[in-house]
This record gives C-alpha cells, sequence and structure tokens, in this order.
C-alpha cells in the first residue's frame, strides 16, 4: 500500500526556516509529479510548490524566492525548504504525488503537518 508520509513541520519564528520532508513508501511503478499544498483555518487548501519528474518547478506567487521544492527519485522523497517565513505561512501543509501502482495513475496525499509562524 502506498503512502506518503510528512516530518518537519513545527513551531518557528517569523524570518527563520523549516525544511519540510514527504517520503513515499510502498510498491510503486513509478512516480510523477509532486508537490506541496497548505490549508490554513477557514481557508482553502492551495498549491504552494510543483516539481515533474524531471524537476521543472511551480510556485505559488506568495512563496516565490522563499521556498524551494526538490526531491530525490533514488529515495521517493520530496522536500520543500521555507526560509524567511511569515505568519501568514501558518498551515498545515500536505504532500501529494501522482503515482502509477499496477499500471493504475492515481493521486496520494500524506496526513498532513503542522507550521506555526510565530513570535
Amino acid at each position: 500500500q502506498v503512502q506518503l508520509v510528512e516530518s518537519g513541520g513545527g513551531l518557528v519564528q517569523p524570518g527563520g526556516s523549516l525544511r519540510l520532508s514527504c517520503a513515499v513508501s510502498g510498491s510503486t511503478s513509478s512516480i510523477g509529479s509532486m508537490g506541496w499544498y497548505r490549508q490554513a483555518p477557514g481557508k482553502e487548501r492551495e498549491l504552494v510548490a510543483l516539481i515533474t519528474s524531471s524537476a521543472s518547478t511551480n510556485y505559488a506567487d506568495s512563496v516565490k524566492g522563499r521556498f524551494t521544492i526538490s526531491r530525490d527519485n533514488a529515495k521517493n522523497i520530496v522536500y520543500l525548504q521555507m526560509n524567511s517565513l511569515k505568519p501568514e505561512d501558518t498551515a498545515v501543509y500536505y504532500c501529494n504525488a501522482w503515482i502509477t501502482v499496477a499500471s493504475t495513475l492515481k493521486r496520494y496525499w500524506g496526513q498532513g503537518t503542522q507550521v506555526t509562524v510565530s513570535s
């Protein structure tokens, strides 16, 4: 069974940094695009960053220049390096991946990790 497990969230002061990780476990044929989304209280889930299997990236305007998404295809891990964090970055962060298992392509989600930016 395929699972996505996030780690690295926590409490950080404004201007600080965190690195989130998301590891894919289970039997997979291939992993396509991976991404990070976030959901703040009372708001809809929004895209933060995407990375394709060929390492092309796309970012929400609100995080450009501050966040960097990367992936380790050998380890099936996607990372989100978050710098210059702001209180408005506070949210639950979810990783996401399009994964082919036994010829079936499906979108998988992690359980989420809380990021709180506060002094």
